[in-house]
């Protein structure tokens, strides 16, 4: 597990160059057994919930962001299945509303964090204000003056920073993915939803649009990778070519997350115990 968790965790302070990543980067794991090592991390993970939800003292934030096509909706579905609904969240981000366009650019995403004793899962996040509205300042409407400078999109890191950061010190854990998907890879899925009736709805005629763009969304999305990778709220870089291998990285960055965060029961004291016998008794005693 550590072995992924340090390939594809960005370092603060080492210049991140996403060119160099492998999309197609499966590692010792193959596509046969993946389906069988997929479920047993899924009852691992779901063990770590269920640990997690009763001490009800932190809560995990896990963050995604992908080009098109690249798979954030299967892998939330694969890696998550197992998981009690009832201590996960899921929020996808679509365009803001009138009302969310009046406050800060983070106010929508702070609503949405998880509580407590959950899992909270963002398909897309606050990430969207430096990488899409980057490729298309257009959409920052009144927010900017004229066309936004260095400084401003400076600024937008450190809220970004400063957010994750006061999550954190609250008891929030936070970890960030991006799915790194090549352009080939994207264009055989592409295809696919255009040819195949069941996906059709997946297709968007502006998704052509925005892969003609696909060289200044990696240009942004390298620089906010390393804008915004904290020891605190750490970006990984995931192969996304494969989306078998990429259940599984994922799967496992998250099962050592939830094992980094101390969460050993408190054994019950010796009063504690003495209740419980003590209720033990009367329901074995009732008539």
């Amino acid at each position: 597990m550590e072995d992924l968790v340090k390939k594809f965790k960005v370092r603060k302070g080492k210049h991140f160059n996403l060119k160099l990543q492998d999309p197609a980067f499966s590692g010792i794991y193959d596509k046969e057994n993946a389906a069988e090592l997929l479920s047993e991390l899924s009852m691992e993970m779901s063990e770590l919930q269920e640990r997690m939800y009763a001490l009800n003292n932190k809560a995990l934030l896990v963050i995604f962001q992908a080009m098109d096509a690249a798979g954030k909706d299967s892998v939330i579905k694969h890696v998550m299945r197992g998981l009690n609904p009832q201590g996960c969240q899921v929020f996808s981000f679509k365009q803001p509303s009138a009302e969310e366009l009046d406050h800060d650019f983070i106010w929508r995403h702070n609503k949405a964090t998880p509580e407590k004793g959950r899992i909270g899962i963002h398909n897309r996040s606050h990430y969207e204000n430096v990488l899409v509205c980057r490729v298309h300042p257009e959409y920052l409407l009144n927010e900017v003056a004229g066309k936004p400078d260095a400084a401003f999109w400076e600024g937008r890191y450190e809220s970004i920073r400063n957010f994750e950061k006061h999550l954190v010190q609250n008891g929030t854990v936070v970890i960030k993915f991006f799915l790194n998907l090549s352009k080939n890879e994207q264009k055989k899925r592409f295809l696919e939803r255009i040819d195949n009736p069941l996906k059709n709805w997946k297709f968007n005629r502006a998704d052509i649009e925005e892969r003609k763009k696909w060289n200044e969304y990696m240009k942004v999305y390298e620089e906010a990778i390393n804008a915004t990778s904290e020891n605190y709220a750490p970006w990984y870089v995931i192969p996304a070519d494969k989306k078998w291998f990429t259940r599984i990285a994922v799967s496992k960055i998250i099962i050592h997350t939830f094992q980094s965060m101390e969460m050993d029961m408190r054994p019950l004291s010796a009063s504690e115990k003495k209740k419980l016998e003590s209720c033990r008794k009367l329901l074995l005693n009732e008539k």
